[in-house]
């Protein structure tokens, strides 16, 4: 063990326990060792999840991905008005109907799509955009209008409804992200158990490491407090989810091909941990790279050749191991990109955009209205789908939780699930 890790003490504080486990090991918070300060006890009698129920699988875009050049609408002539060298001829277009299709990296995708498993959700955003990578995710991770500031994710508020008062003897995580960092949409007013790992599995030395200094933590003396004493229990639990999880990836043997990169990678962990039979209700993965200011063309095309491929195998996996029936997966990105090109061949912050939802039980085909593209340049989208109704329509009609309680609002359903 490192020399600066053989002095370290325990925790006194979450903040102090999130930093010092966070890098590669699973983090996980129970909501049945907390002390009465970290979780309401009144919610302690609700039921918890069970196996079989159905799960969703969110995909971050990470960094804004152009819905033009994505879902491209080749028999619009403001199109190629607005993107003289980016627009792509329709000769390439992998069509979807007689004006719209994917990018020609989204050759998976196009056939899940004739398949019936692949719904495109046109145009969507939400009022007075913000085009602040951190406000505008944080308003798609909230659930939030562009003037309010919410501190609970809408996953976070789900779990609170659906989730609270997990049976004293399951530790198994109800929520498990593949990201660099706990995502926002996991915040909640109460604790669940929930889990992280790193893309593509992260440093195997630094994890090694980590892992020691988090056993070395839990071998310390007892502490003296209940603070101490919750951070404690957490320590020594998520040490036997980390090593339940691995075991769990390590073991498993996937039904299809998995590209090799990380965003690949963490879909296919996510069916392995699906298989498992774990009672965990919501996964969250992360594709970054979208920020395509300049050089678009082969940047987003490589990242969408990844998506496709990534969506497309951890489908057929799913369908092999006949899980399909329970899992919904659904893209979403912070914002597009502005319908005019720039002067570097990218294209600039922007605002509305569609997104993908695909499982063996969503209604296919292209849903909601397409923008408007007679604008004058650097003009951004009007958005035509509010982000939370796609929320709505999951939550009510895949998930079976109330979306009023956790949107706040009533927002109107589109026919995908």
């Amino acid at each position: 063990m490192p020399a600066n890790h053989s002095t370290a003490a325990f925790p006194t504080t979450r903040r102090e326990f999130l930093q010092a486990s966070g890098r590669g090991i699973g983090l996980l918070a129970f909501s049945h060792f907390a002390p009465a300060f970290l979780v309401n006890s009144a919610m302690a009698a609700t039921t918890g999840p069970e196996t079989g129920r159905p799960i969703l699988v969110l995909v971050q875009l990470a960094g804004g991905n152009d819905g033009l050049n994505t879902l491209v609408p080749f028999e619009d002539a403001n199109y190629y008005r607005l993107r003289p060298t980016l627009g792509l001829a329709k000769d390439k277009v992998l069509q979807l109907s007689d004006t719209v299709g994917l990018h020609p990296s989204c050759g998976a995708l196009h056939e899940l799509f004739h398949d019936g498993k692949l719904a495109v959700v046109q145009n969507v955003g939400y009022p007075n955009p913000n085009r602040s990578h951190f406000r505008s995710t944080e308003i798609w991770e909230t659930a939030s209008g562009s003037n309010e500031f919410l501190s609970e994710g809408w996953i976070g508020r789900y779990l609170d409804n659906a989730c609270t008062g997990q049976p004293a003897d399951d530790h198994d995580p109800v929520g498990i992200h593949i990201s660099n960092g706990v995502p926002q949409s996991f915040q909640s007013h109460h604790d669940h158990p929930t889990f992280g790992l790193i893309p593509g599995g992260g440093n195997r030395r630094e994890n090694e490491e980590n892992r020691q200094l988090l056993e070395s933590l839990v071998k310390q003396q007892p502490p003296e407090n209940d603070n101490a004493a919750f951070l404690k229990h957490t320590l020594m639990d998520a040490l036997v989810t980390e090593k339940k999880v691995q075991r769990v990836i390590g073991d498993y043997r996937p039904s299809a091909s998995y590209p090799s990169n990380a965003f690949a990678s963490s879909l296919r962990n996510v069916a392995a941990l699906i298989a498992a039979g774990l009672p965990t209700r919501v996964y969250f993965v992360s594709l970054s790279g979208f920020d395509t200011h300049s050089n678009q063309a082969n940047q987003q095309a490589n990242l969408l050749a990844r998506l496709s491929s990534g969506l497309a195998a951890f489908q057929e996996d799913l369908e092999k191991h006949r899980l399909d029936g329970q899992v919904m997966t659904m893209t979403f990105s912070e914002f597009g990109r502005r319908p005019s090109e720039n002067e570097s061949r990218g294209t600039d912050h922007g605002t509305a955009a569609p997104l993908f939802v695909m499982g063996s039980r969503v209604k296919g085909g292209l849903h909601g209205t397409a923008p408007s593209l007679a604008l004058a340049a650097n003009q951004d989208l009007t958005f035509s789908t509010d982000f939370r109704s796609v929320y709505a329509t999951m939550l009510d009609g895949w998930m079976h939780s109330s979306s009023q309680a956790v949107l706040g609002g009533k927002f109107g359903a589109l026919p995908i699930v």
